[in-house]
């Protein structure tokens, strides 16, 4: 039985012109904001969006999955 992932991964970069940009690696969610916690805020709430209503053990991610990102 294969275990189900606990965390997202997601990497948090300068965007080209301005601002961050927030990129998941197990889930296709991608998002930007002007500032760390906006970013960060948005990434949240894009993930919770993407993830509404699906079946996350079919994803492979265990409940409540927490995101884990790197600046």
């Amino acid at each position: 039985m294969q275990q189900l992932q606990r965390t997202i991964k997601a990497v948090v970069r300068p965007g080209e012109q301005h601002g961050y940009v927030a990129e998941c690696l197990e889930v296709p969610v991608v998002t930007q904001g002007a500032t760390l916690d906006e970013v960060f805020g948005n990434l949240k709430e894009a993930v919770k969006l993407h993830l509404e209503g699906e079946d996350l053990a079919a994803m492979g991610l265990a409940p409540h999955p927490t995101i884990v990102a790197e600046v």
